[in-house]
């Protein structure tokens, strides 16, 4: 292909590019990956249309088969990307294929009614694996406590809320006191010999040499959930351990890669885990 798609992946150096791009920023590139392939297809549209209205003439020669061709390839670049096109069907397949984010949310059949207010994880009787409608909720519920502790951390407030997410499964699975009353503990912190505040202790499970250990440890509690996330926020500011981690908070892969490669937790999986939630907490956001 040549005049506007000669940015295209096929070139060596626009495929470095690309690769590069995909690093750091992977819905980026996946976009323009899909960009690309609605670019290719809109250029064989063009040319067939061409061919199936027009008739080589007299004329014809190299030159003006290149300045067709240029033109066609101009047209293509155009028409790839507008709204109602190829590129965000693209992209959302390849999303699903290469688990960038888990797919829809599926629709709950139990917001089937004229009330589409989001509910409460904790209402609904059956384990969620990818977030319902509830998920929105604790979102929104969290939202302002992590607005104020990204304001301490440069950590984006959504990479928190997910963080969040996944420690206490949307909510469903939050650390409780033996009479089941709330920890308000929403990042698993643990309490060791430098907390003096109440602690709630509870059976976990623990990663040893990639084995998963059930094991039961002291878990800090507090009086509400704003406190969780600035303690959190004073946790990731001033433990040098994870300066690396808010360093590398511009992207969701690089936040959760910081908090693995920390020792945050001991799950071998756990930054793999917890960007597909960032990516559903940016989408519910956007919702």
């Amino acid at each position: 292909m040549i005049g506007n798609t000669q940015g295209l992946a096929i070139d060596a150096n626009s495929l470095a590019g690309l690769k590069a791009r995909a690093a750091t920023d992977p819905r980026a590139a996946l976009r323009e990956s899909a960009r690309q392939f609605e670019t290719l297809f809109m250029n064989e549209v063009v040319k067939s249309m061409r061919e199936s209205t027009l008739s080589n003439g007299l004329l014809d020669n190299s030159g003006t088969q290149l300045g067709t061709q240029l033109l066609d390839g101009q047209l293509a670049g155009q028409l790839a990307g507008l709204p109602g096109g190829l590129t965000n069907a693209i992209m959302q397949q390849l999303e699903r294929q290469m688990a960038v984010s888990p797919g829809p949310i599926p629709k709950d059949p139990a917001q089937d009614s004229a009330n589409v207010s989001p509910l409460p994880l904790a209402l609904h009787p059956r384990p969620t694996a990818i977030p319902q409608v509830g998920a929105a909720a604790f979102v929104d519920q969290h939202t302002a406590a992590a607005e104020a502790a990204a304001a301490q951390t440069g950590i984006p407030a959504a990479f928190m809320v997910a963080q969040a997410a996944h420690e206490t499964g949307w909510g469903r699975k939050e650390i409780r006191y033996p009479d089941g009353s709330p920890s308000h503990n929403l990042f698993g912190i643990k309490a060791g010999a430098g907390w003096n505040g109440p602690v709630a202790e509870v059976a976990t499970t623990e990663y040893v040499n990639g084995r998963a250990v059930h094991t039961t440890a002291r878990f800090r509690a507090y009086a509400s959930y704003a406190e969780s996330f600035a303690d959190y926020a004073k946790l990731m500011k001033t433990s040098p351990r994870y300066q690396r981690v808010l360093a590398g908070a511009s992207s969701a892969s690089g936040f959760a890669q910081g908090l693995q490669k920390a020792g945050y937790a001991t799950d071998p999986a756990y930054a793999e885990k917890l960007t597909r939630i960032i990516n559903t907490t940016l989408r519910l956001q956007k919702t």
